[in-house]
């Protein structure tokens, strides 16, 4: 039915003799620029509509503290995994070999467990030092987080072993191959982001905001200027709008750093898992270093220059 509608709606449909014909230059591999689109403005404000609620979301969660964002970092882990454990999944397999999906969440949580037991132990710790009791459990778990973690993953190991069935032999070892790789691509930078977030969220909220201006600014020089593709894979994708985004990139690290580095809430590290406001005696990274231009600078611009490094 679909089909025949289909074939209707193109007989009925008004013909075009002769396609307009670019001659601007615009287009790469049969796609129009975003600079000749005639619906860039809607576009834009799609976007533009989008972008304000994500930053929006994204300040709230800074503003909360460290351990929201580590929240929203394990949220982005298990989208990713879910993503990737369904890449190369086949129904037909599936349905012979009841639980295996199971399995591979067994892989995720035992990782995610090995992952921040060793990098949050500390904060962990600090969070239940007041309570006796929970302190003694707490630091007992961490004692033996290692021979948990062996534990489940042999666990998981075996269990794999018993779900094994012939003629499936190949899917099985395939998906267990991939259930390593997929866990090695979701935790081996999530884990070292999280622990840069406790040793103070600067080092997080830099490189994320950088990647926010370099991406916005891609996007308005672009809109604006672009008239150069800059590759086959991405054709909307501009040369004036990598350039740029690259120069206003750089600028705004520099920027960004100096006005970061001047607040504690972004350079304290978080010594436990609490949301309380911190105080700390800023590193020598955080403070101000003064330099002086010689006498070969000219005396119309010499003068004292006072920075921060980052």
């Amino acid at each position: 039915m679909e089909y025949l509608l289909s074939i209707l709606t193109w007989e009925h449909a008004p013909k075009i003799e002769n396609p307009p014909v670019t001659t601007d230059g615009n287009k790469a591999n049969g796609q129009t620029l975003l600079v000749s689109d005639r619906n860039k403005y809607k576009s834009m404000l799609i976007r533009t509509y989008s972008t304000v609620w994500m930053i929006g979301g994204f300040a709230f969660l800074v503003y909360m503290g460290h351990l929201y964002i580590w929240a929203m970092v394990v949220v982005i882990q298990i989208f990713m995994a879910t993503e990737l454990f369904n890449l190369l999944r086949k129904s037909s397999e599936e349905k012979q070999l009841p639980g295996f999906r199971l399995l591979n969440w067994h892989f995720f949580f035992t990782a995610m467990l090995f992952t921040y037991g060793r990098f949050l132990s500390r904060e962990l710790v600090n969070t239940v030092s007041s309570d006796h009791l929970l302190y003694k459990l707490v630091s007992g778990l961490i004692k033996y987080q290692m021979f948990i973690c062996y534990f489940l993953y042999i666990s998981g190991f075996v269990w794999f072993i018993l779900t094994l069935k012939k003629k499936t032999y190949k899917y099985q070892f395939k998906q267990y191959a991939w259930t390593h790789m997929i866990l090695l691509t979701v935790f081996a930078q999530s884990s070292f982001t999280v622990a840069n977030i406790f040793e103070g969220m600067f080092w997080f909220l830099l490189p994320a905001s950088l990647i926010v201006i370099n991406d916005i600014a891609a996007y308005l020089f672009g809109f604006f200027l672009g008239r150069t593709p800059l590759i086959k894979l991405s054709p909307k994708k501009t040369w004036e709008g990598f350039i740029g985004a690259s120069v206003t990139t750089i600028i705004s690290a520099f920027l960004l750093a100096n006005v970061m580095g001047r607040f504690q809430w972004f350079t304290c590290p978080r010594k436990d898992l609490s949301t309380g406001w911190l105080q700390c005696d800023p590193g020598p990274m955080f403070k101000p270093e003064h330099y002086y231009l010689g006498d070969w600078v000219p005396h119309w611009v010499r003068r004292r220059i006072s920075f921060s490094i980052c």
